[in-house]
């Protein structure tokens, strides 16, 4: 994450999840939650004792914090031209020659600070990319005062995660633990110097794990972005960021990176990358200076209720495929997977939500051959995907409709779907650059309680029915008449569906009735 940050709402909670918690003092940023010149006033925590009922705490908080750093930055602000009026005593025709003597204003530093810990004897220290951030000095300070001068060997904005070095050796080091084994309730410490207090140790469980963390406004706002994140209520503030979050037994399973919160402060919930991933990627930037992601060249997005009927699918369980990478061969649409598929399975290992995908193919390497199983429409498929690796570079390729103006049109009611669609308009096309292979049908409205609230949205374009079978393109509004003629109430539909914002192509199964 770079180290600009801003908090977003978190849905019905109303909670703003907020990334950056590793800079307590901004780089001359939008003000956020972390992004604050003054201290908050303290207040008291509560949190577990050590009353005989969670033994070996202090034992593990001695053995892991002098593993721990904390991480000072500074960027170099741009200068400043400050005009300023001349004094009133300059007499007449002079006020170039003072104006010389104006502009350019000191170089200030900037400053910022977070967490990190070592994870090499010879001092490699994994910490979060939006601690670093783009900063041109960076200190680090062990827990015993030492301080050494430490440079970046390599960062991924998507996983928020980097890697920077000092020169030493015979430094203390962690222990890594799995992620994957912990579980939903038990003990959790959180290491790091949080609002200036340094090496601050907290005690809490994990809440759970597999979050669909938030993208904020942080390179995780990607198709690549992890949603799989460790929720633990271990306090956790801005300063945090990057320290490790350890279990009982002293190892570290997570990178402290995000809190939920309306304040920017500790309310209960924060967030954690764990530390399978952020271990993949320090691997690959320690050894190669880059990180190998491997993909299938897919958008994915969890299964919803009707996804699950159409599918026909026992539980509500799975990934729906939605498009192919247009960036890129997709292995998957090579391999011979479609839009609407419900992934259930990698290599035999079931797959439940986004997250668990995730988990699986990072484990992976480009090159690798998985086995990738579906459920089409009630047929069981199985395909051998071979994984490609992610493009370097986050593709940007967003038409904006803003301020496009069309007559009004009284368009076509969809009843059914709970939608207003009419044909696609020359000014439309041409006003949200729609690209020229792209036909079908334009939403023009969505009813308030349709089964297609929240789901399509004005200017969306419908071009295919995908289910029920045959699938079949939609060229006008009678052709999406005909497909609805036969469903009633508690029937699915799955659409094909051009966003004109995003210039990209998704399914959507909606509900015929209502929600």
């Amino acid at each position: 994450m770079s180290m600009m940050t801003r908090a977003k709402v978190a849905g019905a909670v109303t909670a703003a999840f907020v990334g950056g918690l590793g800079i307590a003092t901004a780089f001359e940023l939008p003000q956020s939650s972390f992004a604050q010149g003054t201290r908050p006033v303290a207040r008291v925590a509560s949190g577990p004792r050590d009353d005989g009922g969670a033994p070996g705490f202090a034992d593990v908080a001695e053995r892991v914090t002098p593993a721990v750093v904390s991480i000072q930055v500074e960027k170099d602000a741009p200068a400043r031209t400050q005009a300023r009026r001349p004094p009133a005593n300059v007499p007449p025709g002079m006020e170039e020659f003072f104006n010389q003597f104006q502009g350019r204003q000191p170089r200030q530093p900037m400053e910022g600070s977070g967490t990190g810990f070592l994870i090499s004897s010879t001092g490699y220290i994994l910490t979060n990319n939006h601690v670093v951030g783009d900063a041109d000095r960076i200190k680090v300070i062990l827990t015993d005062h030492r301080e050494f001068s430490a440079k970046v060997i390599g960062k991924d904005p998507t996983t928020d995660v980097a890697v920077i070095k000092i020169d030493g050796s015979g430094l203390p080091t962690v222990a890594f633990g799995d992620d994957n084994t912990a579980r939903i309730g038990s003990w959790v410490l959180a290491i790091g110097n949080p609002l200036g207090l340094d090496f601050t140790v907290t005690a809490g469980i994990i809440s759970a794990k597999g979050r669909g963390g938030p993208t904020l406004s942080r390179p995780l706002e990607n198709r690549y972005a992890i949603t799989d994140f460790i929720q633990t209520d271990a306090a956790i503030n801005p300063g945090n960021s990057g320290g490790p979050l350890v279990n009982a037994r002293g190892e570290v399973i997570g990178i402290n990176s995000m809190i939920a919160s309306e304040t920017g402060y500790y309310s209960g919930y924060g967030f954690a990358i764990p530390i399978s991933l952020a271990k993949n990627v320090a691997d690959d930037i320690i050894a190669h200076g880059r990180v190998r992601r491997a993909v299938l060249g897919i958008q994915i997005k969890e299964v919803t209720a009707e996804e699950a009927k159409a599918a026909q699918l026992a539980t509500i369980a799975g990934v729906t495929v939605g498009d192919f990478d247009g960036t890129t061969t997709s292995p998957a649409k090579a391999a011979g997977l479609e839009p609407g598929d419900v992934i259930t399975a990698i290599d035999g290992l079931p797959v439940d939500r986004v997250g668990t995908l995730q988990r699986i193919v990072r484990m992976k390497k480009p090159g690798d051959v998985v086995a990738v199983d579906v459920m089409r429409f009630g047929d069981r498929k199985s395909y051998k995907v071979k994984l490609a690796e992610a493009p370097s570079d986050t593709p940007v390729a967003t038409a904006r409709t803003e301020g496009v103006v069309e007559p009004a049109s009284s368009g076509v009611s969809a009843e059914k779907l709970g939608v207003t669609v009419e044909p696609l308009s020359e000014a439309f096309t041409r006003a949200a650059n729609i690209p020229p292979t792209v036909k079908g049908i334009r939403v023009s409205s969505v009813d308030v309680g349709s089964g297609a609230r929240g789901k399509l949205f004005d200017s969306d374009v419908i071009t295919e029915v995908v289910y029920p079978r045959p699938r079949r393109a939609v060229r006008t509004t009678s052709d999406l008449q005909q497909a609805l003629a036969g469903l009633k109430a508690g029937d699915v539909i799955t659409l094909g569906v051009f966003n004109a914002q995003q210039q990209a192509n998704r399914v959507e199964t909606i509900r015929i009735g209502g929600q």
